[in-house]
């Protein structure tokens, strides 16, 4: 609903930088339309101070070279580059302020157990096939200690040694076999037993 009289922002053209408010942006238009270079110049100058001076350390970044450069560009974005001026410093890179990166995908990779992780298991994949040596008893301990982790984290049961040698044999098709009687953990500190503890009781 318009009601005459009343002017809402949502009703007004969508501002390219809003953090400047409408205000700044009326000052640029105004700039724009002037009929002399001279008088634009003046114009843009005095607009470019008081962009500077809004900040909350402005007058310490009025020297800053790249702080200015950033001003500018703002500057030649708001007035669609239309502002006809001698700019103190190129502007013709502004554009790319305004472009939005491009979406990252998400990796939807499916894997057989969810708290294990897409890394884990590009893990188990690489140890199926590693030599036997100490690089690969090094991966296995980490891999395994790693494993565990994330069970006392989401799971429910209390044998989480014994899940993680079944699993890692599981995933690894059989290339990667802990002995529980000879293999040693890493010790469990305070913090983690307890959050394991609190999960636990929420369920």
């Amino acid at each position: 609903m318009q009601i005459e009289g009343l002017d809402y922002n949502t009703q007004r053209e969508q501002l390219m930088l809003p953090q400047y408010g409408r205000e700044i942006q009326s000052m640029v238009s105004y700039a724009v339309s002037l009929p002399t270079k001279e008088e634009r110049q003046l114009c843009a100058e005095t607009i470019v101070d008081i962009m500077a001076r809004m900040g909350q350390q402005g007058k310490n970044n009025t020297h800053n070279d790249d702080y200015m450069q950033k001003l500018w560009d703002h500057i030649a974005l708001m007035s669609g580059f239309q502002l006809d001026i001698d700019y103190p410093c190129d502007v013709s890179q502004a554009a790319k302020i305004s472009t939005k990166p491009e979406p990252m995908e998400y990796p939807m990779t499916k894997i057989p157990v969810r708290h294990y992780g897409n890394l884990l298991f590009r893990i188990f994949d690489k140890l199926k096939t590693m030599p036997e040596g100490k690089e690969r008893d090094m991966l296995v301990k980490m891999t395994a200690n790693q494993m565990r982790r994330n069970i006392m984290q989401w799971g429910t049961g209390s044998n989480f040694e014994e899940k993680v040698a079944s699993d890692l044999a599981k995933y690894t098709d059989g290339a990667i076999q802990i002995d529980l009687q000879s293999f040693r953990f890493e010790k469990v500190d305070a913090k983690e037993k307890s959050s394991n503890n609190q999960r636990k009781k929420r369920k």
